[in-house]
């Protein structure tokens, strides 16, 4: 339940991948009541960049769906957009990123020195250089999407090979 609003937070400043975890959420009842028609709502909006990954789990939610759920997820998704489409939502997230940079530490021409940063991740804290925190893909909205969009439109693949198991 907690992550569900850290989700939503993001949401808010047109994050994809929080707004398909919030689908998945819903989708799957982690945290939450299970909600397919609420949960393909989520999706679609996370599709409306076309991110691959977001397309084919937005297109497998509609096929498990039966035809009442696929009008309550119309329905559902209208006023999703009018609060968390990448029409309002990123203005929102370029007000917050001005903002934010405006109480930059450092010189007014940008020179951060011997600034580091320490930032707090799911396994415990990280210090990095202020250089690193304040490089424009991070600040400047079209940089911002730009970066992300190069990231989620061909994310990268690999492969995993296990070992035997060893006792």
């Amino acid at each position: 339940a907690e992550a569900l609003i850290h989700f939503k937070r993001g949401a808010k400043f047109s994050d994809k991948p929080s707004q398909g975890m919030v689908a998945e959420m819903l989708w799957k009842g982690e945290g939450v009541a299970i909600n397919r028609p609420l949960a393909y709502a989520w999706m679609d909006l996370a599709a409306e960049r076309h991110y691959r990954t977001m397309l084919l789990r937005r297109e497998n939610y509609w096929n498990a769906l039966t035809e009442d759920e696929r009008v309550q997820a119309v329905e559902l998704g209208k006023p999703l957009y009018e609060t968390y489409g990448d029409d309002v939502a990123k203005k929102r997230l370029a007000i917050a990123l001005r903002r934010a940079k405006n109480s930059v530490t450092g010189s007014r021409t940008g020179m951060v020195g011997n600034l580091t940063i320490t930032i707090f991740t799911p396994t415990g804290s990280e210090t990095i250089d202020g250089s690193q925190y304040y490089q424009d893909k991070f600040w400047k909205p079209e940089l911002y999407f730009k970066w992300q969009d190069e990231t989620w439109k061909n994310p990268p693949t690999g492969n995993v090979s296990i070992g035997p198991l060893e006792v």
